[in-house]
């Protein structure tokens, strides 16, 4: 039987699935980022599967989701995007350091996922924690300075941005240092497995396809680097794409 947990991670509402009776020993731990305007428990079909094969998932609310959501303008929710992207890496790690203090990560399995705004995060957290033994990107950019210019692009042509050039120029220059395209090196062979519809309209399918043929010139063990796409599917995570990611998981953590 699998059991779910609502508990906090210092501040970070989180949820925490994993197989009855087993809740206070050492497991593989995988963390998995929700997407923009949704919520921890969109991810439970997956987290349950992953449960299923001796994982502890972790699934937190972002800033201004779920739990954490708060009275604010849809305008300054989407002007906050990579506020919350910032602060969703930064909170990997209390999450990370809390599960050990507890001893609850057996062997410093560690692996992350995402979905969407969740790939995002999850790319920008490979820039960061070498510790992270494996990953998975669902229709997620690793070319975030790239995604950050054209979603900037886009709101202009809405109409007047609430930010200044100035902002506007910091966050770019902010963003190089997550950006895991211009750091391809903190790869270092890590298993990282994308998937992405070819016909998202949100997230470009170019982006991590054209990462993914690069990127995968440095690796070592080619089988370690993994792009499954889908013809006619959009911005939304298929079945397939759930099941390939806990096969993923399954054989790389």
């Amino acid at each position: 039987m699998i059991g779910v947990s609502n508990r906090k991670f210092n501040n970070i509402p989180a949820l925490v699935i994993v197989e009855a009776g087993k809740e206070t020993e050492p497991m593989p731990v995988v963390l998995y980022h929700h997407g923009f305007t949704s919520a921890k428990e969109h991810n439970l079909p997956l987290a349950y599967l992953l449960a299923e094969k001796g994982f502890r998932v972790v699934l937190p609310d972002s800033e201004y989701h779920g739990e954490r959501e708060r009275e604010i303008s849809a305008v300054k929710k989407q002007i906050s995007f990579w506020d919350i992207v910032m602060q969703n890496v930064h909170e990997t790690k209390e999450i990370y350091n809390i599960l050990q203090d507890e001893k609850l990560l057996a062997d410093d399995r560690f692996g992350i996922a995402g979905t969407s705004m969740g790939g995002i995060t999850t790319a920008a957290t490979l820039t960061q924690y070498p510790w992270i033994k494996a990953a998975a990107v669902l229709m997620g950019s690793p070319k975030i300075t790239t995604y950050a210019k054209t979603l900037v692009t886009s709101f202009k042509r809405m109409g007047d941005l609430p930010v200044t050039d100035e902002m506007i120029t910091y966050l770019f220059e902010s963003l190089n240092q997550y950006d895991l395209s211009k750091h391809m090196e903190k790869l270092n062979n890590r298993p990282l497995l994308f998937w992405h519809g070819e016909t998202d309209s949100v997230v470009p399918f170019d982006h991590s396809y054209t990462f993914y043929e690069k990127a995968r010139e440095l690796y070592d063990n080619k089988e370690n680097i993994q792009f499954l796409n889908q013809q006619n599917q959009g911005h939304k995570v298929s079945r397939y794409a759930i099941i390939e990611t806990v096969k993923w998981f399954s054989q790389k953590l």
